[in-house]
């Protein structure tokens, strides 16, 4: 006697999902476990990091503030040869000024870098720090009345400052304004319909960050949050009955993307970022974020209704055969009617997908990773 049951669960289910994943990669999205789908529609709080998710990137340079005996240009020339080698946001906008001027770096030695904190070089007989405040603080160098002030004015316009110290005295700083990436407030929004807790994690000040989140409509967020940390509060957050999402870009996002029940990243983001992540947004659009939630709801639609059309008819033989006594053809009519309608269901979706959807631009490859 056949039993559809465990046949249309054991076919149309790994076909429902394998369709799911083809659905998520024509739109843009690498998912590359199938499982991870499944545990998507049980998020409840979505963890952004700052930079590179919400804001882009690359910062914007405002100002460069002087504070001592250098002048502006003599500032830039060298944090910018401080900075020639490294690759993080913050090094990016100040290059990309510097080659604005047009200006020749000079040649950068004994280089010694704090994740979170900052960098000292020696760059012509001089040694040069560059960093947050707390790696001035953490340095035990004086802060000039000027830079206090500089400092509190920055904060009220939730603008960063990257400070620079020049032979253990600082010298100026670096004003920086974060770049909102286009189309994330409408997202948050939409989330926020959807009952989902949104926070922010930032190693940035208080000020600014609560700046950014009140601009987004978020309640929470996390600042002055150092690398390492990042995985503790993900931590903090399950141990009180969450299932979190952790989205972020960057080599110091790693540890935290490994920790949360779904991580996701985007295309261009350092290596070890896409490496971990179980998601990546090929298209950057925040779109696709809502677009993935709708997968997942869509998958756990699809699986009731597989396991709805294996019961009936294994309900159908078990009655037709005991109660009334019908024979083997009957079993058997009811055994395929139950795979075929598990198996349409489990294909459906990509059908649908093939004939409604607008047509896209092919795709001549994917490159997910970038130097780091």
């Amino acid at each position: 006697m056949w039993f559809p049951l465990d046949d249309v669960l054991y076919s149309a289910g790994p076909l429902s999902v394998l369709n799911y994943l083809d659905i998520s990669l024509k739109r843009g999205i690498i998912v590359k476990d199938g499982r991870v789908i499944e545990v998507l529609r049980e998020v409840d709080t979505i963890v952004f990091d700052k930079t590179g998710t919400l804001t882009e990137e690359q910062p914007c340079l405002k100002k460069i503030h002087t504070c001592g005996q250098y002048s502006e240009s003599e500032l830039l020339i060298f944090t910018a040869a401080a900075e020639q080698k490294q690759t993080h946001p913050i090094a990016k906008a100040i290059l990309k000024v510097a080659r604005e001027h047009q200006i020749e770096f000079l040649k950068v030695q004994n280089i010694s870098y704090e994740i979170g904190y900052g960098l000292k070089a020696s760059v012509d007989n001089k040694i040069i720090y560059v960093g947050s405040k707390r790696f001035m603080e953490k340095s035990s160098f004086a802060f000039p009345e000027t830079m206090q002030k500089q400092q509190q004015h920055c904060d009220e316009a939730g603008h960063s400052l990257i400070y620079v110290a020049i032979d253990e005295i600082i010298a100026g700083a670096f004003e920086l304004q974060a770049k909102i990436r286009p189309g994330y407030q409408d997202v948050i929004h939409k989330l926020k319909q959807r009952g989902i807790n949104i926070y922010i994690m930032s190693g940035d000040h208080e000020k600014p960050t609560k700046a950014l989140a009140k601009e987004f409509g978020i309640e929470n967020y996390f600042a002055q949050v150092l690398p390492e940390e990042k995985a503790g509060l993900v931590e903090e957050l399950q141990n009180t009955g969450k299932t979190v999402c952790f989205i972020g870009d960057g080599i110091n996002d790693s540890i935290a993307l490994k920790k949360s029940q779904v991580s996701i990243s985007l295309s261009g983001a350092s290596s070890i970022a896409t490496d971990t992540a179980q998601i990546i947004l090929m298209d950057k659009q925040p779109d696709q974020l809502i677009q993935l939630l709708d997968l997942a709801q869509n998958l756990k639609r699809d699986m009731n209704n597989i396991l709805i059309s294996g019961i009936i008819p294994s309900v159908a033989i078990i009655g037709g055969v005991f109660l009334i006594h019908l024979r083997i053809p009957f079993a058997i009519a009811c055994y395929m009617t139950g795979m075929t309608a598990g198996v349409s269901n489990a294909l459906w979706p990509s059908i649908k997908e093939y004939i409604f959807s607008k047509p896209q631009e092919k795709r001549k490859g994917i490159n997910v990773h970038k130097q780091s």
